[in-house]
């Protein structure tokens, strides 16, 4: 097997991991009876609180003392372990008479999970980079798997979810239409404890894919620890608040907390959504919420056409406003065909915006400070964004929830048009106040050279 499938099988299992739990992870703790709001903050800020940690963790300890591959294998096999016990805790528990609605055991394990989990995400990232024979043109193809193991992981519960004992038996009078018309009808998802107990094994299929990414590990390149250097602060990235002297530096930067606080919007609030509301059965929640991943793909394609034609400050608003239109379209069409088709905007949100600030910093500031720009930028998106997001949207979905005739009634208009509003200051914010360098002009002494328009 050459070296480039092996990374490429890496990307697949390492982000089939993260797509299998996410997008029914919180109509699954509703349907759990989680429903304070600060439950749900919690278990999904488990993430968020994981890729802080890892910012001190992966990049300034483990990668300085551990080689890569053995990091990786040890990090998946704890980390497979504790999501694969957030399936065995509901479905296995309770028969020794333990609790199974208890919201601490959940809670522990995705917290354990996520610690061991985020700081992967880097370190496959750097086994990728440091054995590719041409990096920059294989690592996108090998990346590309990732994106791929995400979609893969919603198709099983296409099925799973389906309450069988209502599907009639094919053949005789159902012919294969019929059958899988009944099959895909909203009223034949699983609901009540079945649903539980069949998404309960979005958790066990994590787990499964985490521990045989454990093993595949050992199989991969030696890949040796990184010496730090010399003259190397183990809070680059803090130092790299310097920059935020810079006016358009710190537009940019107040730009993408905001944006990364709406992003974890999509996470937390659509898939209960799209059941709830949309009347989306519950095994097309995750293959809709995918769309966004299959939209990346093509996106990513047309970026670098994007930016030469539309500049950095257009492509950046668009990708933000792609935010606002897709909560928009929520908040005023909440029926099946445009609740499903706006997803395809998740990918152009992540392509257009948060990937081309990868690339700018990666444009715009000398070799040196890359690294620690690039750090202080993964802090907002993958970090403090998310982290906020995590506690506000759950919050502001539990002020706009009441209850009738003993039954939770959300105002999903109101709800979904406090992110569709923040995205659009946001563009406000970059259209008005960010003025970069023109492509070329690099930030060698802290001084910009010309600007944009």
């Amino acid at each position: 097997m050459s070296e480039r499938m092996k990374f490429s099988i890496m990307m697949f299992l390492e982000f089939f991991i993260w797509g299998a739990w996410l997008p029914l992870a919180v109509p699954f703790l509703l349907a759990m009876d989680f429903k304070e709001w600060w439950q749900i903050a919690l278990f999904m800020n488990a993430f968020a609180i994981a890729s802080i940690t890892a910012m001190f963790f992966s990049n300034q300890f483990a990668d300085r003392n551990f080689a890569a591959e053995k990091f990786l294998a040890v990090s998946h096999l704890i980390g497979g372990v504790a999501i694969l016990g957030i399936g065995f805790v509901h479905n296995y528990w309770g028969h020794f008479g333990a609790p199974t609605h208890e919201f601490w055991p959940f809670f522990a394990l995705m917290l354990i999970h996520s610690l061991f989990y985020v700081p992967t995400i880097s370190i496959t990232n750097s086994i990728a980079f440091s054995n590719l024979k041409d990096a920059q043109n294989e690592f996108p193809l090998v990346r590309l798997w990732g994106t791929i193991g995400w979609i893969a992981a919603s198709l099983p519960f296409v099925f799973i979810l389906v309450d069988w004992s209502k599907i009639p038996a094919l053949g005789g009078d159902v012919g294969f239409v019929d059958w899988l018309g009944a099959t895909f009808h909203h009223e034949n998802s699983k609901k009540g404890p079945a649903f539980i107990d069949g998404v309960s094994y979005t958790y066990v299929a994590a787990g499964v894919a985490s521990l045989l990414l454990a093993a595949f590990s050992l199989t991969l390149p030696h890949t040796p620890p990184k010496p730090a250097r010399a003259d190397e602060s183990p809070f680059a990235w803090l130092e790299a608040m310097k920059l935020l002297n810079q006016p358009f530096m710190l537009v940019l930067f107040l730009a993408t907390f905001i944006d990364a606080t709406v992003h974890m919007g999509y996470f937390m609030l659509t898939g209960d959504f799209l059941i709830q509301k949309v009347g989306i059965p519950a095994q097309w929640v995750m293959p809709v919420m995918s769309i966004g991943q299959v939209a990346e793909i093509g996106t990513m394609a047309l970026l670098g056409f994007v930016l030469k034609r539309f500049g950095w400050r257009t492509t950046m608003i668009l990708g933000i406003l792609g935010h606002t239109a897709r909560f928009g379209v929520f908040a005023f069409f909440p029926e099946m065909a445009p609740a499903i088709v706006i997803n395809v905007l998740h990918g152009i949100c992540y392509a257009f915006f948060f990937a081309t600030v990868y690339i700018f910093v990666d444009e715009f500031f000398p070799k040196d400070a890359r690294a620690s720009a690039q750090g202080l930028f993964n802090f907002l998106i993958i970090g403090i964004g998310p982290l906020l997001g995590g506690f506000l949207w759950p919050y502001c979905q539990g002020l706009l929830t009441t209850e009738t005739d003993g039954k939770k009634v959300v105002d999903y208009q109101t709800l979904f048009l406090i992110p569709s509003g923040t995205a659009l200051v946001a563009a406000l914010l970059l259209l008005l106040f960010f003025h970069p360098p023109v492509s070329g002009g690099k930030l060698d002494d802290g001084s910009i050279r010309r600007t944009e328009g």
